[in-house]
């Protein structure tokens, strides 16, 4: 049997994280992988993690399995954290392993209730969207999203793709920082892609990974409050890794929203999915992610440590910004300031990119897509000179 298996094509980011662990050099730059790290290089567990990781050790009674759909009260803080109040009656969700895994179920409920829908993503998207619709055997379709020239939004290409949608077809929509570009939709474009959508009778199905990360927690959620509010399904896909800097304890949560007297068989079934995927999900993030939101002394240390974060890298950004217009005399990259989340991606070359790992080790995907938690103080002035050197 295992001799008929054939290779799988790598992970390029995986790749990247392999070569960059084998460089000998000092002074080695990653803008690969997408963690948030601080001036140190570190990917430091926040405090309100800290405490509240005391806390369950000393409360914590067994180590029994959860809920299949995980812990009621788990579910309950997340959906109020991504949608406020007054969704109780339509929102039936699970927890899951991390963002991919609410992302794999939402895409394994849609092919059971729809599986001739087609999943619409961004041009471009995070690499493993189209891996996993295109695993599970869905049809998938591209929307014209970023315009490289500018480093903006393709608005023009983006509402003409969407006008094609299908009746029935799912649009998967990043809820704010953009990955890999960094470009987010304007509230007035969102609602744009909304009266598309409501025309097209499509479902939006919203990967929400970075709330936190772009203009604030609140500000961060208002694009997937607008499509919930608007549509009667929605699906939502939401990670606790990057705001809550819990990466490998692998806390997600998958958010279906219905119709009310639809909520007890959409929840049966997500309940099923994860029975058949890996029974009970992951609780050690998921209790420390509800401690600390029912808590209000964690709640809100969480809160100003997270937009601490944040801040950082907005002025990460507006020095990168600087610092580029000086080293290549153009305003070519002023866009870097205006995007949000961890990403950007820069619009140069493969070769140019595969030159700046060469001779510069400073490594980013091939696609030009830069972590800009990557960089620090330091490290900005000589990213940029080295953009500047390769001819970007």
């Amino acid at each position: 049997m295992l001799e008929a298996l054939t290779p799988q094509p790598q992970d390029k980011i995986l790749v990247l994280m392999a070569q960059f662990r084998e460089d000998p050099r000092a002074g080695k730059i990653d803008l690969g992988v997408g963690v948030y790290k601080d001036a140190t290089g570190l990917t430091p567990v926040m405090r309100a993690v800290k405490t509240a990781e005391k806390q369950l050790w000393e409360r914590e009674l067994t180590k029994t399995y959860t809920g299949l759909a995980g812990e009621p009260a788990f579910n309950a803080a997340m959906t109020n954290l991504i949608l406020g109040p007054g969704f109780a009656d339509r929102a039936a969700s699970a927890a899951t392993p991390g963002g991919t895994g609410a992302l794999h179920q939402a895409l394994e409920l849609i092919k059971m209730a729809s599986p001739k829908a087609t999943v619409w993503v961004s041009d471009p998207t995070w690499p493993n969207h189209t891996s996993i619709i295109r695993y599970l055997g869905l049809n998938i379709a591209e929307y014209r999203y970023f315009d490289a020239a500018s480093g903006g939004i393709d608005e023009a290409g983006l509402l003409d793709d969407l006008a094609k949608v299908a009746k029935g077809d799912v649009v998967l929509l990043h809820g704010c920082c953009h990955n890999p570009t960094g470009a987010n939709l304007s509230a007035d474009q969102w609602a744009k892609v909304a009266d598309v959508l409501t025309t097209r009778g499509a479902i939006p199905f919203v990967d929400l990974a970075y709330q936190g990360f772009g203009d604030g927690l609140e500000a961060d959620a208002e694009a997937t409050r607008m499509i919930a509010t608007r549509f009667p399904e929605v699906l939502i896909a939401a990670s606790c890794s990057k705001n809550f800097g819990i990466y490998r304890e692998r806390t997600g949560v998958l958010i279906a929203l219905g119709e009310p007297s639809r909520k007890a068989v959409v929840q049966a079934n997500l309940a099923y999915l994860n029975r058949q995927n890996f029974s009970f999900p992951p609780d050690h993030g998921a209790r420390l992610v509800t401690m600390i939101l029912e808590d209000p002394a964690l709640c809100a240390d969480w809160k100003a440590e997270l937009e601490e974060v944040r801040l950082n890298m907005l002025t990460l950004r507006q020095s990168l910004a600087e610092e580029l217009r000086r080293a290549t005399n153009s305003d070519r990259y002023d866009f870097v300031a205006h995007h949000r989340g961890m990403f950007s991606r820069l619009g140069i070359s493969e070769a140019q990119v595969n030159q700046l790992r060469d001779t510069h080790a400073v490594y980013m995907v091939g696609d030009s897509r830069i972590n800009i938690a990557g960089l620090n103080a330091r490290t900005v002035p000589i990213l940029a000179q080295a953009i500047a050197a390769v001819g970007g």
